[in-house]
């Protein structure tokens, strides 16, 4: 898209948020990056400069804009919508994959060599894993110094830094500030403008509560709603309007409960590592599609004649992601033939059984979190690993056993890594794979590749909430008919099922 100057120049001179993410303007005579929608003066059309990422810009030698904050925009929808290596490795680095295992892992997560691989995404982005790595790394560390008390130190190595010295020379040199200056700053800002954000710490755990931006518009409520009608207790729960769950994160365990706010998605996380925090906040963006753009989605939707009334009366609606693709595999396979209630159930049963105990939300329940924002009391469980599904005993397995040696053959492909569910994967190679063993059909691998791995553009012709949907609308419900239908609303079918299942089975939503 940087290519075309025209294009973004309009949208900067609109400040058309649509664009937020999408690309970064640059400005030569004050050397900083913004947002498209920076409420700036625009400047003069020689002094500017398009980039595609954040990290590109500050490559140039461009500070990040302290007033619009250009690296704290939503991400580009582009990484979640395609299947490429690029897109992939875009979503490994939003997940910490660098910071864990560094360029090497990255790539051998790929498939591709180290030096492939940088030159694909330098190509493409304009930055290399490394600098799209730092950028995040400063983006958790200014989050974390503009919203908590948290000391320099602590935050260093939460935002992933190996010194403090390190943390110290990025922030001074990604936002022209020491961090010790921008904690000031925030705290003059504060004094006039009283912040909602705030952080606990008692003993292992700390809570951080922070806001999760979106583009508008965005059916919050709805999506909650959605998630909280299928909350397995242990795991989740839906009080009130806000959904909280367990989260299984790489160095720890963590709650967090994501209520409606006001043009975002209000976060409280308890972490049992504070290092934890760019790994839970990026899975919680893809659980709550908050990086998808609505606008492309609901134009090309709302102008069909069956589809466009729904969308209208609820603009904005997103697809429900995951935290985990393990998780959203054994529970479809778990739900298979049976109804939402029984499914919920049936995984409870099982996560009660062989999930390990949430240290996180027990801590929460000693420290001062505000009842509005956390369920009491709150989910202890965190979902089982496939080791620790195939070692959990007979009776945790309330289902039929053709069912159970499916789930089974699920935990044992997804154990020895022949079946990749991760943040990365490609969703046609899962798809394959999946129905390849036993007892997974195509409406279970396609539902996976939904909601697990982010795919825009899945269709379920032979789902009986789509069949039931369609009937309401007037249309033809047989799956050949509906999958016929379906073509027109390609590249976004996804979005088109959550429309029909919302009148096909309607969920209860509470008030917030």
């Amino acid at each position: 898209m940087v290519e075309d100057f025209e294009h973004c120049y309009r949208a900067v001179q609109s400040r058309d948020p649509r664009f937020d993410g999408w690309f970064f303007t640059a400005v030569s005579t004050t050397g900083i990056y913004c947002r498209p929608s920076c409420p700036a003066r625009t400047p003069a059309r020689e002094h500017v400069r398009f980039y595609q990422s954040a990290a590109a810009a500050q490559l140039a030698g461009f500070r990040a804009c302290l007033r619009c904050r250009p690296d704290a925009v939503p991400g580009s929808p582009e990484w979640n919508a395609r299947a490429d290596v690029v897109a992939r490795a875009m979503r490994y680095i939003a997940d910490g994959v660098v910071d864990r295992e560094g360029v090497a892992g990255l790539a051998a997560r790929l498939g591709y060599a180290t030096r492939h691989v940088n030159r694909m995404l330098v190509a493409e982005v304009g930055a290399g894993p490394l600098a799209l790595a730092r950028a995040q790394r400063a983006q958790t560390a200014r989050l974390l110094v503009e919203t908590t008390g948290l000391g320099m130190a602590e935050i260093a190595f939460a935002s992933g830094f190996t010194s403090v010295r390190q943390f110290d020379d990025t922030v001074r040199q990604l936002l022209g500030r020491t961090p010790t200056e921008l904690r000031a700053r925030t705290v003059r800002s504060r004094r006039r403008r009283p912040s909602l954000e705030n952080t606990t710490g008692t003993g292992s755990a700390t809570t951080i509560a922070l806001r999760l931006p979106y583009r508008r518009p965005m059916a919050v409520a709805e999506l909650l709603a959605f998630l909280g009608a299928r909350a397995v207790h242990g795991l989740e729960t839906f009080e009130k309007g806000t959904y909280t769950r367990t989260l299984r994160l790489p160095h720890g365990d963590a709650l967090v409960a994501l209520a409606p706010g006001d043009g975002h998605v209000a976060a409280t996380l308890t972490l049992a590592e504070l290092s934890d925090l760019s790994a839970a906040v990026a899975r919680c963006r893809r659980l709550l599609d908050l990086d998808a753009d609505p606008g492309a989605v609901d134009a090309a939707l709302g102008s069909d004649p069956l589809l466009g009334p729904l969308v209208r009366a609820t603009p904005g609606l997103r697809v429900a992601g995951a935290v985990e693709g393990f998780e959203t595999a054994v529970r479809t396979v778990a739900g298979q033939q049976v109804s939402v209630a029984a499914a919920r159930r049936v995984v409870a049963r099982l996560v009660d059984a062989a999930g390990p105990r949430a240290g996180a939300a027990a801590a929460s329940r000693n420290r001062d979190v505000p009842a509005e924002v956390l369920a009491a009391p709150p989910p202890d469980r965190v979902f089982p690993t496939p080791a620790e599904v195939l070692a959990a005993p007979l009776e945790a397995f309330a289902m039929p056993g053709a069912r159970r040696e499916a789930l089974l053959a699920l935990a044992r492909a997804a154990d020895d890594g022949s079946l990749a569910l991760d943040v990365g994967a490609d969703p046609d190679e899962v798809v394959a794979r999946l129905v390849t063993l036993p007892g997974v059909g195509a409406w279970t691998a396609s539902y996976v590749a939904l909601r697990a791995l982010g795919d825009p553009d899945v269709f379920l012709p032979s789902d009986l909430g789509v069949r039931r949907a369609l009937e309401r609308l007037g249309a033809q419900s047989a799956p050949s008919a509906a999958l016929a239908l379906a073509e027109r609303w390609r590249p976004w079918r996804s979005y088109a099922l959550a429309h029909l299942w919302s009148i096909a089975t309607p969920v209860r939503k509470e008030a917030a």
